[in-house]
């Protein structure tokens, strides 16, 4: 390998391990601030070459070693499913170089073209663009990891996503990123050696500062109350071993058995299963529908549980149960997932009864976003990775929720990142709009370990105070998109104007 080919090849994989390193279960927040200062090197140099064929290469390659680190997980994850899930890897990690190839390509050729535009200005838009574009691809929508979750574990320095989300964190991120290699190298060809430049330092040490300053600030003065207790039942069922109708029974019993060993030594105003707690359709075992509604009356706490329902023979969805006080379940809508994981719970763009699939690939949408009531508030559900989805989360806040719960069998994750990485959607989401077991500033209570069968207590902190995040929405994210679709359509004008003929028109006397 040549010179270099060999430093493209080291800027590459440095830039995976920086952006794998910066998320859960490493909790290195300073990694956050230099995560992608790799990519900006490598936009630097592309500009100056002003190879575009080349930035599209090097833009894809980017994207698709970082991801693949980033979501080794996957393989693991979707092996429960299928032995073809290392193709739903490649797909997925395929996706994200395309669109870093596109990142790339617009940003060098931008600065072509439109020189006077500051990379730290062109960057951090585009990222951010990118990353909006990423969560909203129809059917194969995947926003699992965005940059600014990364720095959800220094939750002092993102309260501001109160006011922007976590996008605007990613974008304030990505322009550190490029602010401290403006710092550290030179800006021009033939400057000769680097020397520290200090103005771009001490800005970035500045928005820190103000950051932090905003999160201490937030934590002492957002009123917050402590609403109730709820019980948290971690059955700790292997994959296989829960879909085996032999064992069926006796998971059952022992969600019960948990249960009650949790109200014996707690007092509880809400008790919460996984997702996918019952493991069959109630239409199919009416027995468990009676005793989990006879368990509500003799204890009169709420539960919500996890489960499967079938609305006809084609259709049927990932669901959540809610069981009141008195143990009727029948005058509260089922909440059906609306998110559902690509290939896994639904083929991508193809009406699923095409297929006839089941348990596989087939799995209906829901539609609307009911709010359970409790005796300590109303409540909305997540169900498994829509946590990564701030819009959800935004809309049941907007519609008047007390809190939310998040509902997921994390089990097959295996002893990966992806569970941890997964919890940290669930900070930011508390932050951006309200919480249940992680607070309103992102601290997170009552955390069990991993593969461990247990049931928890743990008291519910909420706050009255409706963000501006929830009342604006992702405004950050729109601009940055309309943004980065400006700076394309100039480049379109230009290449129009470049192409058009030219008229020569010739005076006589």
């Amino acid at each position: 390998m040549t010179g270099p080919s060999r430093r493209t090849g080291v800027l590459i994989a440095l830039g995976a391990v920086l952006l794998a390193l910066s998320y859960p279960p490493f909790h290195i927040p300073v990694l956050s601030f230099v995560a992608v200062t790799p990519a900006v090197v490598l936009l630097r140099e592309l500009e100056r070459a002003a190879d575009l064929r080349r930035a599209l290469r090097l833009g894809f390659w980017y994207g698709l070693v970082s991801q693949a680190l980033v979501l080794y997980w996957l393989v693991v994850a979707l092996w429960h499913f299928t032995p073809l899930s290392a193709l739903g890897y490649l797909a997925t990690i395929a996706v994200y170089g395309l669109w870093t190839a596109g990142l790339f390509w617009l940003v060098v050729q931008s600065r072509i073209r439109f020189a006077a535009v500051p990379l730290w200005v062109l960057f951090p838009v585009v990222w951010t663009a990118v990353d909006w574009g990423i969560g909203h691809q129809g059917d194969i929508r995947f926003p699992w990891l965005g940059l600014g979750t990364s720095l959800a574990d220094a939750p002092i320095l993102v309260q501001w996503a109160d006011l922007a989300g976590a996008r605007g964190v990613t974008l304030w991120l990505a322009w550190c990123n490029v602010m401290i290699v403006e710092a550290l190298l030179p800006r021009e060809k033939g400057e000769g050696r680097s020397t520290i430049r200090w103005q771009p330092a001490a800005v970035v040490l500045l928005s820190i500062a103000f950051a932090g300053g905003y999160g201490a600030w937030r934590e002492r003065t957002l009123p917050l109350r402590p609403a109730g207790v709820v019980g948290l039942v971690q059955p700790n069922v292997g994959f296989r071993e829960k879909w085996n109708q032999t064992y069926q029974d006796s998971i059952v019993a022992d969600l019960f058995a948990l249960s009650r060993r949790l109200q014996d030594s707690s007092r509880l105003d809400l008790l919460l299963w996984p997702e996918a707690a019952v493991p069959n359709y109630f239409v199919s075992r009416p027995d468990w529908d009676a005793r989990l509604a006879q368990r509500g009356r003799e204890t009169h706490t709420p539960l919500l549980t996890g489960g499967l329902d079938a609305t006809s023979v084609d259709d049927y969805y990932n669901a959540a149960f809610f069981y009141d006080s008195t143990g009727d379940r029948t005058a509260y809508p089922v909440y059906h997932k609306h998110y559902l994981v690509p290939i896994v719970e639904r083929v991508p763009f193809v009406p699923p009864r095409w297929f006839h699939l089941h348990w596989f690939g087939g799995f209906g949408k829901g539609r609307g976003l009911p709010l359970y009531p409790t005796a300590v508030g109303r409540f909305g559900v997540l169900i498994c990775y829509e946590s990564i989805f701030a819009d959800l989360a935004r809309g049941y806040r907007r519609g008047g929720a007390d809190f939310l719960v998040n509902i997921t069998n994390d089990a097959w994750y295996g002893r990966t990142a992806g569970p941890y990485q997964h919890l940290t959607h669930l900070v930011m989401r508390a932050i951006e709009s309200i919480s249940a077991t992680v607070d309103p500033l992102g601290h997170v209570h009552a955390a069990t370990r991993l593969e461990v069968r247990t049931a928890e207590a743990s008291t519910l902190v909420t706050s009255d105070v409706l963000p501006w995040y929830v009342r604006l929405g992702d405004w950050v994210g729109t601009l940055a998109v309309i943004a980065a679709v400006g700076f394309a359509g100039a480049l379109a004008l230009q290449r129009w104007k470049s192409r058009r003929p030219q008229c020569v028109g010739v005076v006589g006397p």
